[in-house]
Formats: structure tokens, C-alpha cells, sequence
């Protein structure tokens, strides 16, 4: 389309300036937000246009004239070659048009909420573990005890990895996200190294499935087929190594935002606990109103009109989709937390278009099941001490969230090997049916690794979960060492246990 002359450049216009990189959490963020909104639906970041509004927000994400800058946020430092640079801007986050829709067509169905729910059990397995480990004390560290041990395992039982291999995963993702922030040349070493590590890792296991193809998301990757069309070997790395790292940290941290914003409206957590129906909105509403990501960004292909104003070709703009989930001409009192909230449009968290979260359905999964039996299990929950959160710009999150709460009657602590329950009598300590012989769930209290995601049923009440059959099987992460050897590749060595 043809832009009208006369049109001011988004540049030459008197916007308001805005700068939230300082701000602790995202009040204080939401504060600047909102000052800049009520003067124009567009400011001025420190990396370019910011959209403040749903409207716009929602027409930049779907508009193809605005595209994911190959690369990402690498352009925006400057970084524009390199290994680095190679790898990034190959994932499917970055590339864009036919190539892009032909992966998201060959690996939706693997992506499907009905291909997601198989994994529900095991969600439900590792986090009601991390949580009843904490019960009986009446305080923990959620971010620490609960929201960073939760999403490893998941992710590893969805692509099928062995147990004992998570930890080792999680320390190179760690490393591996550094890619995707606002300062990949201080971690370039660390990023390539840990890259590296997780492509290797993941040509093992493919090509371990090729011949043994068996009921997880590698497994359907592999099959994946359309008109003869097949994901490649670097097709298969990409999206299983971007599978790891999206999937872990953008849950841990959301898991921890969720679980501070629930905290500190305490009607809303108590409401939670004795109405798990409404999970799925304080899923929503937690993430509208304290998500972990708050900003998008996109470039312009061509000269674009934009709410009056020339954003010129080439321009990088921010889609703020965290100032437009709280945008009140969109929301009725939108600072407030209300998980009964109904009948407003969907939060922007996820994206929109052609580049909407792919793992959108695990997420919310994820994110259900946690919240839901943390406010049941853990009542009265308030925060505790001081609560940091990381930098605002790019993935955020809280940094510790202490909090306390009413310790559960009915829970108990066990030692770290499986042992009959002190709150059972003899007669009922080896007894198969667990709901009715104790209160607490037969599982192991220690912090080892991975459950098998085929792990059996639950039964499921108002205080607990508790297994009916088929026991865990745990692994202790500290038999194993973990290291790349000289040509890169996984290997272990079962050590002594100490």
C-alpha cells in the first residue's frame, strides 16, 4: 500500500519516553507504562517504538508487514555474524514466510492440545512432588524449591529423555538462553558451548528413534509428514533444542510470578484452593497481569502507517504486550487481579499470528496444575520477605520468593529412601490402598531426578494426590556425572554412590 504524504515519521513526533529496564517487578514497570499510555498509544524505548495499547499491539502481531528480525534481539546489539548469529537466526522463532509455515504445518499436530494431554499425568507427578516436599514445613522458596525444578523434567519425559540426564540438560539450557538476551557477548563462550552440547545430545537421541520410534513428541517429530515432506536432521536439532530452552525457563519464571501475584491477593489464592474449576483463568489472569515476558520485537519490512505516524522501513518496534494486557480500554480495572474475571479478550502473553507460542498448551498445563495444588495444599500463603525480580527486558521472573504458609494436617516428612508413612499404623504401612490408609502421598521426599512420565494413576481430593498404583522410579542425580567428551558427545559415568 501507498503511504499518504504529510504523514509525521514516528520519529519527528513529540511521543513520550520510556525506559522500565531499572524497574523491580512489574508494578512499578506497569506505573510507566501506563504514564506514557494515557499520552499516546506509542512511545519511545531505548531500542525503538513501543506499542502501549491492545489494539495496536494485537495489529502489529498479526500485520505481515512486521516481521521477527532475523536474529532477534541480536540485531539490536549490533551482532549480525557470527556462530552466534548462524544459529539463532536459523531457529524457527527467527526465520519467517514459506519456510516458516511449512515447519509449523509438518509439527502442529505434534504441538496439539490433544497431543500435549498425554503428558498430564506426568506434570501432575513432578510438581506435586516438589510440593510435598515443602507442606509439612510451612515455608519454602518457590523459586527455588518448586517453580526451577518443574518444567526439566516435563520437557525431558516429552521428548523422551532418559531421567538421570535432566539436570545435566538444565545447566546447559541455562546457558544455552543467554542467546535470546540483551547480552550475548558477555556469554558467547558459554551459549556456543552449551549449543553444542544440546545438538549433540539430540542427534544421539534421533538417531537412537529412528529405528525405535515410541509415544513421545521426538518420536512424532520424526514421523511428522505431509505430501512426502519430512523435518530434516537440522530441522529435528532446532526444534528440540528450542523445545528444552522454551519450554523450561519461560515456565520456571512464570510459575514464580503466578504463584508472588496469587500470594499477595490473598482472597485470590484462597478462591483458587477451593475452586480448582477456575485454574485455567488464573492462568490467564495471572499472566495478564504479571507476565514474565513484556515485550516483542518486530521490524518493519516496508514503510508502515501506524496510529497516524510513518514507522519507516527498517524500524524495530517493541510490541508491548505486557502494557497492553493492562490497556483499560480493553479490561475493566485492569491493575486488578481477579481470576473470576470473563468475557474480556484472550492476554497477548503468547504472541499472536504466524509466530503464536507453539507450546502454549503445555504451558497452561503446566502452569493449571501448580497453581491449583499449591493453593490447596499450601493455605494461607503470603510472601515473606523481599522478592527481586531479573531486568524487565527480555525473560523475567522473580529471583527468590520466600513465602509461609499453614502447614496441611494429615502431610508427613519421610527420610530420603521410601519408607512406611509415621502417621499409618502397622497394620496399614504396606497397605496398597493409599488413599484410604494415609493422607499424604506414598512418594519419595528427596530431591532426586525425574520420574518415568508412565508413572500410573492418581487419585485426586481437596488436600492431595495420591497414587493408587504403579510406584515411581527414581534416579539419584549424584551416581551420575555428566560431560562432553572430546568429540562433543554425551557421556556418563556411573560413580559410587556416596
Amino acid at each position: 500500500m501507498t503511504i499518504a504524504s504529510g504523514i509525521p515519521s514516528v520519529f519527528d513526533v513529540a511521543l513520550p519516553t520510556i525506559d522500565y529496564s531499572g524497574a523491580h517487578g512489574p508494578d512499578e514497570a506497569q506505573a510507566i507504562l501506563r504514564a506514557a499510555r494515557t499520552q499516546s498509544p506509542i512511545a519511545i524505548g531505548p531500542h525503538g517504538p513501543e506499542v502501549l495499547t491492545y489494539d495496536l499491539a494485537h495489529e502489529v502481531l498479526r500485520d505481515p508487514r512486521f516481521r521477527i528480525p532475523q536474529g532477534m534481539f541480536l540485531v539490536a546489539q549490533g551482532i549480525t555474524s557470527g556462530p552466534v548469529w548462524d544459529r539463532v537466526s536459523s531457529s524457527i522463532i527467527s526465520i519467517d514466510g514459506p519456510e516458516h509455515t511449512r515447519l509449523r504445518r509438518l509439527i502442529a499436530t505434534a504441538f496439539s492440545r490433544r497431543a500435549i494431554e498425554r503428558l498430564r499425568t506426568t506434570v501432575i507427578d513432578v510438581v506435586s512432588d516438589l510440593i510435598d516436599r515443602q507442606v509439612a514445613r510451612g515455608h519454602c522458596d518457590v523459586v527455588t524449591d518448586i517453580a526451577r525444578q518443574y518444567p526439566t523434567p516435563v520437557i525431558c519425559a516429552l521428548l523422551g529423555a532418559p531421567a538421570e540426564d535432566w539436570e545435566q540438560l538444565s545447566v546447559w539450557v541455562d546457558d544455552f538462553m543467554h542467546a535470546f538476551d540483551w547480552h550475548v557477548a558477555e556469554h558467547e563462550a558459554a551459549i556456543l558451548t552449551a549449543w553444542q552440547a544440546l545438538d549433540d545430545y539430540i542427534d544421539d537421541m534421533v538417531a537412537r528413534r529412528r529405528d525405535h520410534l515410541t509415544d513421545d513428541l521426538l518420536s512424532d517429530l520424526i514421523r511428522a509428514e505431509e505430501d512426502g515432506d519430512r523435518l530434516s536432521a537440522d530441522e529435528l536439532r532446532m526444534l528440540s533444542t528450542g523445545l528444552l530452552a522454551a519450554g523450561t525457563d519461560t515456565t520456571r519464571n512464570q510459575v514464580a510470578a503466578s504463584v508472588q501475584v496469587l500470594c499477595e491477593h490473598p482472597d485470590q489464592w484462597a478462591l483458587l484452593g477451593t475452586h480448582p474449576d477456575l485454574a485455567d483463568r488464573a492462568v490467564e489472569e495471572t499472566m495478564r497481569h504479571s507476565p514474565i515476558v513484556i515485550s516483542s520485537l518486530r521490524m518493519a519490512r516496508e514503510d508502515v502507517e501506524l496510529a497516524g505516524m510513518l514507522i519507516p522501513a527498517g524500524t524495530f518496534m517493541q510490541v508491548n504486550t505486557g502494557a497492553a494486557n493492562r490497556d483499560p480500554a480493553v479490561y475493566d480495572d485492569p491493575d486488578r487481579l481477579d481470576i473470576t474475571r470473563a468475557g474480556a479478550p484472550a492476554m497477548q502473553t503468547f504472541g499472536a499470528g504466524m509466530h503464536y507460542c507453539l507450546g502454549v498448551h503445555l504451558a497452561k498445563m503446566e502452569l493449571a496444575e501448580a497453581l491449583t495444588l499449591m493453593t490447596q495444599r499450601m493455605p494461607n500463603a503470603r510472601v515473606t520477605g523481599p522478592v527481586p525480580w531479573k531486568p524487565l527486558v527480555g525473560l523475567s521472573g522473580p529471583l527468590t520468593l520466600p513465602i509461609a504458609f499453614d502447614p496441611v494436617d494429615g502431610y508427613c516428612e519421610r527420610p530420603p529412601e521410601r519408607a512406611a508413612c509415621t502417621r499409618r499404623g502397622p497394620d496399614t504401612a504396606n497397605s496398597s490402598n493409599v488413599a484410604a490408609a494415609c493422607r499424604c502421598r506414598l512418594s519419595t521426599s528427596r530431591p532426586f531426578g525425574l520420574i518415568s512420565h508412565s508413572s500410573g494413576n492418581f487419585a485426586r481430593d481437596n488436600s492431595a494426590v495420591v497414587r493408587t498404583h504403579a510406584p515411581m522410579a527414581y534416579v539419584r542425580p549424584p551416581q551420575h556425572t555428566a560431560r562432553i567428551t572430546h568429540h562433543g558427545r554425551w557421556s556418563r559415568r556411573r560413580q559410587a554412590a556416596q
